[in-house]
């Protein structure tokens, strides 16, 4: 099973907005707290999942990291990538994310039943 959910635990203004914002997270925390149940012996749950919240302060690793074992999950690996568009890589400087998106990095979670 793959979740690739919104990645900032906000509120969505539009319907834009929401592809990007989960407000408190619902999305990831119903696609962790279901998984281990769904999957088969050996089977993983992949989540990819961006870590612009934490830099943004929205939310932290523990927060995700306690997710993911209160879930009954445990992490298997992590593929972890760094964006190359031109927001994170020629960031505008009258950006006020530019900071936060040139630090960025997603993630491929690979997750199993703890």
């Amino acid at each position: 099973m793959v979740c690739n959910p919104p990645w900032l635990p906000h509120h969505a203004t539009s319907a834009l907005d929401q592809g990007v914002y989960d407000p408190g997270g619902r999305m990831l925390h119903g696609f962790l707290d279901g998984l281990a149940t769904r999957l088969l012996p050996g089977g993983e749950g992949w989540l990819v999942l961006s870590d612009l919240a934490e830099h943004l302060g929205l939310r932290t690793r523990d927060d995700l990291l306690s997710a993911i074992a209160a879930a009954g999950l445990r992490v298997r690996g992590r593929l972890d990538t760094r964006p190359s568009h031109p927001r994170a890589t020629r960031p505008d400087p009258a950006d006020p994310l530019r900071a936060a998106r040139a630090a960025e990095t997603t993630s491929l979670w690979r997750l199993a039943p703890g």
